[in-house]
């Protein structure tokens, strides 16, 4: 491609690179300057335009970002996915359901080496997403690139960008109630939220005593097709209530303890082959924290393991947590009481 100051009356077939205003009419960059753009520019007085012209074995920005969509998603309705149209070089994929973002990551860095003028970007790996969420952005940053190089990035990352929908229907919440505890209602609601947005029904909902018999009682009877449990006192160890209860019921407990915070004081398990989920306390609040990110893949049928969740530590800081300060603000509170240690 070649790009540059062309005289108009030599641009006619050149794209413009940079918007004009001719005569009180603007000719937006990316046009392709026919006749009557030339006519227009010469009677504004405008003798000059930068413009990319294209040469044999380039491919225009649009058609280019079409394959490239075209490779990363070659059967969109399959992979859950929605194409969006070319326009200046830009193609989205947009999540057609519920789900969490599956990306072949090693693909898609090639991808991104082939040009710098050719892109994707994307969510983060098995972020979750609603419907018509930008899952993956295609961009061709000039306006044409090589053919050569367009095909060489498409075969680089044949289907690199999935959505992976819920693949269970229901699930089953167990509340445990201590005298003076926090609010139920308000935990429920919280985990309501979570499994709407993932198409899942939160079909039956018990609230028992804070006792490992009661709560193993309840992890037998309670339906669903993944199990979550969450308790008036936060799980501090392996053996305490939660996981005493799930194993009593015959269950077992793969994993306590995750490097995410909030949501430290997870636990992972399962019951007759029913996934099991032990909530960290935080999950009462609507915000993000690192329940969300093992829910959403367990309902889409991901397999999470323990050196799964030890992986999310990179990342896994979410924010600060109120009650305890960060080092600066601690040095501040100190300074303030001992001026000379500041």
């Amino acid at each position: 491609m070649r790009f540059g100051p062309v005289a108009v009356s030599e641009a006619k077939g050149a794209i413009l690179a940079h918007s004009v205003t001719a005569d009180g009419r603007k000719l937006r960059k990316g046009l392709s300057l026919q006749a009557k753009h030339v006519t227009q520019l010469t009677q504004a007085g405008i003798r000059e335009v930068i413009v990319a012209r294209l040469e044999p074995g380039d491919c225009h920005e649009d058609e280019a970002a079409r394959t490239l969509a075209a490779a990363l998603a070659p059967d969109a309705a399959s992979a859950n996915l929605r194409v969006t149209d070319a326009f200046t070089g830009r193609v989205n994929l947009l999540a057609d359901a519920p789900g969490v973002a599956v990306l072949d990551v090693d693909a898609l860095e090639m991808f991104n080496r082939v040009n710098p003028m050719i892109t994707v970007a994307t969510v983060p790996q098995y972020q979750q997403m609603g419907p018509k969420g930008m899952v993956a952005t295609i961009k061709v940053i000039s306006y044409a690139v090589p053919e050569a190089d367009v095909r060489r990035a498409a075969n680089l990352a044949q289907g690199a960008v999935r959505l992976a929908r819920p693949v269970h229907k229901t699930a089953g919440l167990i509340v445990t109630d201590i005298p003076g505890g926090p609010s139920n209602e308000k935990g429920i609601a919280a985990i309501r939220g979570r499994t709407e947005a993932l198409g899942l029904d939160l079909c039956d909902v018990q609230i028992v005593p804070h006792r490992v018999e009661a709560l193993a009682k309840a992890v037998s009877r309670t339906a669903g097709d993944l199990l979550m449990i969450l308790t008036g006192s936060a799980t501090s160890d392996p053996d305490d209530v939660a996981p005493s209860a799930v194993r009593l019921a015959g269950g077992q407990v793969d994993r306590f303890g995750m490097p995410v915070d909030p949501g430290n004081l997870l636990f992972l398990g399962s019951m007759q082959d029913r996934p099991v989920i032990g909530l960290p306390g935080c999950a009462r609040s609507p915000a993000l924290n690192g329940a969300d990110w093992v829910l959403s893949r367990i309902a889409c049928g991901i397999e999470t393991t323990g050196a799964d969740i030890a992986g999310m530590g990179v990342g896994g800081l979410l924010k600060e947590i109120p009650t305890r300060p960060q080092p600066r603000a601690k040095r501040k509170e100190q300074s303030a009481a001992d001026p000379e240690r500041s």
